[in-house]
Protein backbone atom coordinates (compact mmCIF):
# COMPACT_ATOMS: atom_id res chain seq x y z
CA UNK A 1 0.00 0.00 0.00
CA UNK A 2 2.60 2.36 0.93
CA UNK A 3 4.34 1.62 -2.62
CA UNK A 4 0.97 2.64 -4.41
CA UNK A 5 0.60 5.80 -2.07
CA UNK A 6 4.04 6.57 -3.04
CA UNK A 7 3.23 5.87 -7.03
CA UNK A 8 0.19 7.89 -7.13
CA UNK A 9 2.07 10.86 -5.19
CA UNK A 10 4.43 11.36 -7.78
CA UNK A 11 2.07 11.19 -10.79
CA UNK A 12 0.60 14.68 -9.12
CA UNK A 13 2.48 17.70 -10.31
CA UNK A 14 3.20 20.62 -8.26
CA UNK A 15 0.75 23.41 -8.95
CA UNK A 16 1.70 26.31 -10.13
CA UNK A 17 -0.86 28.52 -8.41
CA UNK A 18 -0.29 27.38 -4.97
CA UNK A 19 1.68 30.28 -4.19
CA UNK A 20 -0.11 32.80 -5.75
CA UNK A 21 -3.49 31.82 -4.10
CA UNK A 22 -1.49 32.20 -0.80
CA UNK A 23 -0.45 35.57 -1.39
CA UNK A 24 -4.08 36.34 -2.20
CA UNK A 25 -5.46 35.15 0.90
CA UNK A 26 -3.00 36.75 2.68
CA UNK A 27 -3.80 40.12 1.09
CA UNK A 28 -7.42 40.06 2.98
CA UNK A 29 -6.14 39.41 6.76
CA UNK A 30 -6.23 41.75 9.09
CA UNK A 31 -2.93 43.69 10.19
CA UNK A 32 -3.31 41.89 13.66
CA UNK A 33 -3.92 38.23 12.08
CA UNK A 34 -0.97 35.73 12.35
CA UNK A 35 0.10 33.12 10.44
CA UNK A 36 2.68 30.88 8.75
CA UNK A 37 2.65 29.44 5.23
CA UNK A 38 4.23 25.87 3.97
CA UNK A 39 5.55 25.22 0.58
CA UNK A 40 7.49 22.58 -1.55
CA UNK A 41 8.85 20.26 1.32
CA UNK A 42 8.11 22.47 4.50
CA UNK A 43 4.41 21.63 3.18
CA UNK A 44 4.30 17.54 4.38
CA UNK A 45 2.08 15.04 5.87
CA UNK A 46 4.59 14.95 9.23
CA UNK A 47 3.50 18.63 9.70
CA UNK A 48 -0.21 18.30 8.89
CA UNK A 49 -0.33 15.03 11.56
CA UNK A 50 1.75 17.47 14.49
CA UNK A 51 0.36 18.24 17.32
CA UNK A 52 1.40 21.95 15.93
CA UNK A 53 -1.70 21.91 13.81
CA UNK A 54 -3.88 22.42 17.29
CA UNK A 55 -2.59 25.97 17.34
CA UNK A 56 -4.39 27.75 14.19
CA UNK A 57 -8.02 28.80 13.71
CA UNK A 58 -7.91 28.31 10.10
CA UNK A 59 -5.68 25.91 7.91
CA UNK A 60 -5.95 25.87 4.52
CA UNK A 61 -4.66 23.38 1.78
CA UNK A 62 -4.06 24.08 -1.97
CA UNK A 63 -3.17 20.59 -3.31
CA UNK A 64 -4.10 18.00 -5.25
CA UNK A 65 -7.05 15.87 -3.92
CA UNK A 66 -7.33 12.04 -4.13
CA UNK A 67 -10.63 10.55 -4.68
CA UNK A 68 -10.66 6.29 -4.20
CA UNK A 69 -14.33 5.65 -3.62
CA UNK A 70 -13.63 1.91 -3.50
CA UNK A 71 -10.94 2.10 -0.95
CA UNK A 72 -11.36 5.39 0.86
CA UNK A 73 -8.28 4.91 2.98
CA UNK A 74 -6.14 5.47 -0.01
CA UNK A 75 -8.15 8.75 -0.56
CA UNK A 76 -6.35 12.38 0.33
CA UNK A 77 -4.71 15.55 0.09
CA UNK A 78 -1.10 15.09 -1.88
CA UNK A 79 1.51 16.94 0.38
CA UNK A 80 5.03 16.93 0.23
CA UNK A 81 6.68 13.27 -1.37
CA UNK A 82 10.29 14.36 -1.38
CA UNK A 83 12.21 15.69 2.38
CA UNK A 84 14.83 18.29 2.85
CA UNK A 85 17.19 15.37 1.73
CA UNK A 86 15.58 14.62 -1.35
CA UNK A 87 14.93 11.57 -0.31
CA UNK A 88 11.05 10.07 -0.70
CA UNK A 89 8.74 10.03 2.05
CA UNK A 90 5.13 9.34 2.40
CA UNK A 91 3.13 12.46 1.84
CA UNK A 92 -0.34 11.76 1.33
CA UNK A 93 -2.58 12.85 3.93
CA UNK A 94 -5.14 10.39 4.28
CA UNK A 95 -8.76 9.84 5.10
CA UNK A 96 -7.67 7.83 8.26
CA UNK A 97 -5.10 10.66 9.08
CA UNK A 98 -7.67 13.13 9.18
CA UNK A 99 -9.77 10.95 11.97
CA UNK A 100 -6.50 11.18 14.49
CA UNK A 101 -5.56 14.83 14.07
CA UNK A 102 -5.98 16.98 16.96
CA UNK A 103 -8.03 20.04 15.74
CA UNK A 104 -9.10 23.53 17.40
CA UNK A 105 -9.87 25.24 13.77
CA UNK A 106 -13.06 27.01 13.16
CA UNK A 107 -12.84 26.24 9.78
CA UNK A 108 -10.46 23.53 7.55
CA UNK A 109 -10.44 24.39 3.50
CA UNK A 110 -9.41 21.83 1.10
CA UNK A 111 -8.77 23.87 -2.14
CA UNK A 112 -8.42 20.47 -4.70
CA UNK A 113 -10.36 18.43 -6.53
CA UNK A 114 -13.42 16.69 -5.39
CA UNK A 115 -11.79 16.96 -1.44
CA UNK A 116 -15.81 16.50 -0.62
CA UNK A 117 -16.71 12.80 -1.82
CA UNK A 118 -15.36 9.97 -0.51
CA UNK A 119 -17.07 6.33 -0.10
CA UNK A 120 -20.76 5.74 1.07
CA UNK A 121 -22.01 3.32 3.46
CA UNK A 122 -25.51 2.79 4.81
CA UNK A 123 -26.31 3.96 7.95
CA UNK A 124 -22.66 6.07 8.09
CA UNK A 125 -23.11 8.22 4.97
CA UNK A 126 -20.19 9.02 3.22
CA UNK A 127 -16.98 8.82 4.48
CA UNK A 128 -13.98 11.14 3.05
CA UNK A 129 -12.13 13.97 3.92
CA UNK A 130 -14.40 16.10 5.52
CA UNK A 131 -15.91 13.69 8.14
CA UNK A 132 -12.54 12.76 9.30
CA UNK A 133 -11.35 16.22 9.50
CA UNK A 134 -14.71 16.84 11.61
CA UNK A 135 -13.72 14.23 13.80
CA UNK A 136 -10.52 15.48 14.23
CA UNK A 137 -11.62 18.92 15.46
CA UNK A 138 -12.24 21.23 12.98
CA UNK A 139 -15.45 23.09 13.07
CA UNK A 140 -16.11 23.41 9.53
CA UNK A 141 -15.01 22.40 6.33
CA UNK A 142 -14.60 23.81 2.74
CA UNK A 143 -14.35 20.95 -0.08
CA UNK A 144 -15.60 20.05 -3.76
CA UNK A 145 -17.53 17.81 -5.74
CA UNK A 146 -16.21 17.69 -8.52
CA UNK A 147 -12.47 18.24 -10.03
CA UNK A 148 -11.65 22.04 -9.94
CA UNK A 149 -9.71 24.61 -12.53
CA UNK A 150 -6.68 26.28 -10.59
CA UNK A 151 -7.33 29.72 -11.58
CA UNK A 152 -10.77 29.76 -11.07
CA UNK A 153 -10.34 27.98 -7.44
CA UNK A 154 -7.84 30.92 -6.74
CA UNK A 155 -10.00 33.92 -7.41
CA UNK A 156 -12.75 32.10 -5.81
CA UNK A 157 -10.53 31.48 -2.58
CA UNK A 158 -9.51 35.07 -2.86
CA UNK A 159 -12.96 35.91 -2.80
CA UNK A 160 -14.00 34.03 -0.08
CA UNK A 161 -11.54 35.04 2.29
CA UNK A 162 -12.39 38.94 1.59
CA UNK A 163 -16.02 38.02 2.50
CA UNK A 164 -15.17 37.08 5.70
CA UNK A 165 -12.53 39.50 6.90
CA UNK A 166 -13.44 42.60 4.94
CA UNK A 167 -16.96 42.31 5.08
CA UNK A 168 -16.89 40.31 8.29
CA UNK A 169 -19.15 37.58 7.04
CA UNK A 170 -19.65 33.93 8.85
CA UNK A 171 -17.87 31.32 6.87
CA UNK A 172 -20.95 29.87 4.75
CA UNK A 173 -22.45 33.38 3.81
CA UNK A 174 -19.01 34.83 2.84
CA UNK A 175 -18.49 31.15 0.40
CA UNK A 176 -22.31 32.59 -1.12
CA UNK A 177 -21.61 35.61 -1.36
CA UNK A 178 -18.13 34.40 -3.24
CA UNK A 179 -20.03 32.23 -5.81
CA UNK A 180 -22.62 34.44 -6.25
CA UNK A 181 -20.12 37.88 -7.49
CA UNK A 182 -18.19 34.93 -9.66
CA UNK A 183 -21.41 34.36 -11.03
CA UNK A 184 -22.08 37.61 -11.90
CA UNK A 185 -18.66 38.42 -12.73
CA UNK A 186 -18.98 37.53 -16.85
CA UNK A 187 -14.98 35.89 -16.92
CA UNK A 188 -15.91 33.37 -14.59
CA UNK A 189 -19.99 33.05 -14.58
CA UNK A 190 -19.67 29.32 -15.85
CA UNK A 191 -20.60 27.50 -12.73
CA UNK A 192 -17.58 24.89 -13.27
CA UNK A 193 -15.88 27.44 -12.23
CA UNK A 194 -17.51 28.21 -8.20
CA UNK A 195 -20.17 26.02 -7.91
CA UNK A 196 -17.94 22.50 -6.69
CA UNK A 197 -17.40 23.91 -3.29
CA UNK A 198 -19.22 23.73 -0.24
CA UNK A 199 -19.12 23.70 3.27
CA UNK A 200 -19.96 21.78 6.22
CA UNK A 201 -20.23 21.87 10.12
CA UNK A 202 -21.60 24.63 12.26
CA UNK A 203 -23.73 26.97 11.22
CA UNK A 204 -22.22 29.84 13.97
CA UNK A 205 -20.03 32.30 13.06
CA UNK A 206 -16.16 32.41 13.79
CA UNK A 207 -15.02 33.45 16.59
Amino acid sequence: MELLNFKRQLQYTPLPKTQEQARQIINTLPPEFEYQTFFGHDASRKKAISSDMSQYQIIHFASHGILDREHPERSGIVLSAINQQGELQRGLLSTPDTFNLNLSADLVVLSGCRTGLGKEYRGEGIVGLTGGLMYGGAKRVVVSLWSVEEEATTELMKRFYQEMFTNQLPAAAALRAAQLSMWEDSQWQTPYNWAAFTIQGEWKDLN
